[in-house]
């Protein structure tokens, strides 16, 4: 188990349960806690399984896993994640299938760094980042269940963080960063990189908070979840705005609320 200073009983109950704890220290920069732990721990075998604290293994997924890392032919798997938001699975909306690479040979692997570093208060975590693996990889059937025991506060909070990173991704964008290091964006290629190659093209569109909200609510059929589906979809299309300002912030303040005026301005205002 990685830690990040956790104040609870996090650490503790990890232990008591046969866990090793190691601290993480984030420094602001590159690495973050994944490639950090990637490139740092001790591990014993040859595979790693990539899991958050609010993600849960079924016993089903664990026994799949276990017939998958015997075949010699892949170096990774792709995991299908089922994200639980107010009491429920959220089937539609663009939430499932939802793949992330997590099981995969840890000397093939490294997630892929977008330059997002330079922006504060984006967290100490590889959150939206992917993997950039060497050789073949394969998808598991059995799915990773997403589930957060927390409130909506903190539902907002995380995505308050997430905003600053996708505003910086965006930006990154717009003004032409290479791919070098990174899943690249391809339409013919897998289900991430088609996201990714999608993504080039959304971050130019205008009305986009509201282009969210058709898409996932109507389009994405989200409205087959009944309220939750609703609500959801309402605040990935407030989450959406958040990221066009903190966009404009990036673009016309320098990543600031307002200009650090020169000594010039300030005399000038004061009198």
């Amino acid at each position: 188990v990685v830690d990040s200073q956790s104040t609870d009983r996090s650490v503790e109950i990890a232990e008591q349960y046969g866990a090793t704890v190691v601290q993480f220290q984030f420094n602001g920069r590159w690495p973050k806690k994944k490639n950090w732990s990637l490139e740092n721990l001790p591990f014993r075998n040859e595979w790693v399984l990539i899991v958050d604290c609010d993600e849960r293994i079924t016993p089903e997924l664990w026994d799949e896993i276990a017939d998958a890392i015997q075949n010699p032919e892949y170096n990774g798997y792709y995991l299908n994640r089922r994200v639980f938001f107010l009491g429920q699975w959220i089937r539609h909306g663009g939430k499932y299938p939802d793949w992330n690479l997590r099981l995969f040979r840890h000397p093939k692997g490294r997630y892929e760094n977008l330059n997002t570093e330079a922006i504060r208060n984006t967290g100490d975590n590889e959150v939206h980042e992917h993997v950039v693996l060497e050789g073949k990889v394969g998808y598991l059937k059995e799915d990773m269940l997403h589930i957060d025991f927390r409130d909506i506060f903190h539902w907002l909070e995380r995505h308050n963080r997430y905003s600053n990173w996708e505003a910086r991704v965006y930006y990154n964008l717009l003004t032409g960063m290479g791919e070098g290091g990174t899943i690249g964006a391809n339409l013919f290629g897998d289900s991430v990189q088609r996201k990714r190659f999608l993504k080039k093209i959304w971050v130019r569109l205008p009305f986009k908070p509201f282009l969210r909200f058709i898409l996932s609510y109507f389009i994405r059929l989200g409205f087959l979840d009944g309220k939750a589906g609703y609500i959801y979809a309402r605040l990935l299309s407030q989450y959406e705005y958040q990221i066009g300002v903190k966009l404009y912030e990036i673009q016309q303040f320098d990543g600031q609320l307002n200009k650090t005026p020169t000594p010039s301005a300030a005399v000038r205002s004061v009198s």
